[in-house]
């Protein structure tokens, strides 16, 4: 059972995971990237970024460490796009990868907890809680890449390492923090009449309300899964944290279930 406090979830803030559990996150994902982009070899396609080789995501992933590594620093790396050049032209990528991934921790570790750096999802936390919670997700999502790539086919949830726990705070960024940040609003018909979407994890007692309208910046509200009644819902999307954390990410090893789950994929998913 994942819980959830009820201050938690009346906060716009993150779920409660520690800057400890986070960055155990990195240090879990970054291994299982690198071993996974060893094992399929640089130039192996990545089923779930079309048009990218592992090589490519090896050198975006190491670009982002770096990147967050020198936000966490107060010296912001500016544009960060050098960087994967720099790992495309090194001699050992995956140990240039290693070299950053080690980096971005430490970079943690020294920052102080009234950093002030940028930040660019909504309801964000505190910089340097928010960097390390942004890595931990990002490179979890990439890793679960570099596993596809292994295996020539998107990986199925049960054959991930993700912590139910880091599951459900990675489906709460992106519901929160990420799709919220549009301006523009959207709805799956076109329409100006709103569409909601329950997204409710099994074995968790927090859940997300999606309120998508074209017009007008999308919405989301943590709720208790049972206390919402069918006729403030429209859609239901349950299942596993793990399969519902790759599903909302669009890493989901199987074909969308609905209608809207391909319109999620093709408009609202973030794909980088």
């Amino acid at each position: 059972m994942v819980s959830v406090t009820d201050d938690a979830l009346q906060s716009p803030g993150p779920l409660g995971l520690t800057l400890d559990v986070l960055g155990d996150g990195i240090g879990s994902a970054s291994t299982v990237l690198r071993a996974n982009a060893m094992a399929a070899g640089l130039d192996a396609p990545v089923p779930t970024c079309p048009d990218w080789t592992v090589l490519d995501l090896v050198a975006h992933q190491g670009m982002v460490h770096r990147w967050a590594a020198s936000q966490l620093r107060g010296a912001p790396i500016d544009p960060p796009e050098p960087l994967e050049a720099e790992g495309r032209a090194s001699a050992d990528v995956l140990g240039w990868f290693d070299e950053g991934a080690t980096d971005l921790l430490q970079a943690i570790v020294d920052a102080p907890d009234d950093l002030e750096a940028l930040v660019f999802l909504e309801h964000a936390p505190p910089a340097r809680l928010f960097w390390t919670r942004r890595q931990c997700h990002e490179t979890t999502i990439h890793a679960v890449d570099a596993l596809g790539a292994r295996l020539r086919r998107p990986a199925r949830a049960d054959e991930t390492w993700i912590s139910p726990e880091v599951a459900v705070d990675g489906i709460d960024e992106l519901l929160v923090g990420f799709i919220t940040r549009s301006r523009k609003g959207a709805s799956p018909d076109g329409s100006t009449d709103p569409t909601r979407l329950l997204v409710a994890p099994d074995g968790c007692d927090v859940a997300w309300l999606v309120d998508l309208a074209a017009g007008r910046p999308i919405e989301t509200r943590r709720v208790r899964p049972d206390a919402v009644d069918v006729s403030e819902r429209d859609h239901e999307w349950r299942g596993g944290p793990v399969d519902l954390y790759l599903r909302l990410w669009s890493r989901c090893a199987s074909d969308p279930v609905d209608d809207l789950e391909r319109w999620w994929r093709e408009t609202i998913s973030v794909t980088w």
